[in-house]
């Protein structure tokens, strides 16, 4: 990595694998923008890095607005200049999942926007800079589901490979250009998500549950961060038991 000035836009700055990206790259000396649908938790989140002594800025949007992108560009901008790195990882209130059989169309037009479409048009953005400058990463954690396609979860992990197959032909083409991308996929509760606070909640009340892992923020943020210093690999699967799972 350089020692010019260097930032990241956090897409997806909730609690979880955003704010601990932000926070470890912040760490690292990289001013933050984060970005999100609401101005109070990023604001106060942002307080919080400053007292870290962190440089963080707050611009909040609509990821589902794709058609906004540019004008979302020029606010970032503004802010912290054309960012060397960028994560992208929001997660829809309601990620719709449903058997394969009961699946319609109109399920994934809903979701497509945030999962693929927005993050299409950002990288045509904030591509260009990266290449020019010859040094860049574009970061991106989602369930693992997106890998191999689970009984009763589909909806949004459909969405996910496509995702995943788009940044999958970028990270080929872009890897000579000095540009890495680093995508993780996770099969574990997240700790101190919303879905983690539901999954507590249903095995309080005595509702069947999956026996499932759990995975600190923190930590994943590490592994991204590790796979941007060494760039690569480009793709790593959490926890490692599941990757013999899923191939």
């Amino acid at each position: 990595m350089t020692n010019t000035p260097q930032s990241i836009a956090v897409f997806g700055a909730g609690p979880g694998v955003g704010r601990a990206v932000a926070r470890r790259y912040g760490k690292a000396g990289y001013d933050v923008v984060l970005v999100g649908r609401r101005r109070e938790p990023l604001e106060q989140f942002a307080g919080e890095l400053a007292a870290e002594g962190v440089r963080a800025h707050v611009v909040p949007a609509d990821l589902t607005e794709t058609g906004l992108v540019p004008a979302l560009a020029e606010r970032i901008r503004e802010k912290a200049g054309d960012p060397t790195a960028i994560y992208y990882g929001p997660a829809p209130a309601d990620p719709g999942f449903v058997s394969a059989a009961d699946l319609r169309p109109e399920q994934l037009h809903e979701l497509m926007p945030m999962t693929l479409y927005t993050l299409v048009s950002l990288v045509g953005e904030f591509l260009p800079a990266m290449i020019e400058r010859g040094d860049g990463a574009i970061l991106s954690a989602q369930g693992a589901a997106a890998v191999h396609g689970r009984s009763r979860m589909s909806g949004w992990s459909p969405a996910l490979a496509a995702q995943r197959n788009y940044l999958q032909s970028l990270a080929a083409e872009v890897a000579g250009h000095g540009v890495h991308v680093g995508l993780l996929f996770i099969g574990a509760r997240i700790i101190g998500t919303a879905a983690d606070a539901t999954f507590q909640a249903a095995l309080a009340a005595g509702q069947p549950m999956p026996d499932l892992p759990t995975a600190d923020p923190a930590e994943l943020a590490e592994l991204l961060w590790t796979m941007h210093a060494e760039r690569e690999p480009r793709e790593r699967i959490v926890p490692e038991s599941l990757r013999a799972e899923l191939s």
